[in-house]
């Protein structure tokens, strides 16, 4: 018996954001103005899947031969925002949807204004002790 699994696939340049409802300050410490944030311009949240990236072309396919058929897996740009991300975007960019009984944005990664990431904060002040050793 097969099961059917449904998933999310996200395409091209885009990314699943579950939106932080809250109106205060982010967990990370980051405050919104109030006219930003009453406007609802400006918001924030954590990617919770991100697409392949932007298409690049493929030279060979660009050949004197269009008929043949190329069997050259697509190439991809990678975006810059990563699963677990917290990314202040541009609201009006956003599309909200509802799955599964959860309220998720996608959003153009030319709309993310910013990314926090944890590791990489974590790198930095690995990287200033080690300098003080």
């Amino acid at each position: 018996m097969l099961h059917n699994k449904k998933k999310i696939i996200i395409v091209g340049d885009r990314v699943l954001i579950t939106p932080d409802e809250s109106k205060e300050r982010t967990p990370f410490g980051l405050y919104l103005p109030q006219g930003v944030e009453s406007k609802e311009k400006v918001q924030g949240g954590y990617v919770v899947k991100v697409g392949p990236g932007y298409p690049l072309p493929n030279p060979s396919d660009m050949d004197d031969s269009p008929w043949e058929q190329h069997t050259n897996e697509p190439k991809y740009l990678p975006l810059q925002a990563e699963e677990g991300d917290y990314a202040l975007f541009l609201r009006k960019a956003a599309i909200e949807i509802e799955w599964e009984d959860e309220k998720y944005l996608i959003v153009p990664q030319a709309a993310i204004l910013m990314l926090i990431r944890d590791d990489i904060l974590d790198a930095i002040d690995e990287d200033d002790t080690e300098d003080f050793d």
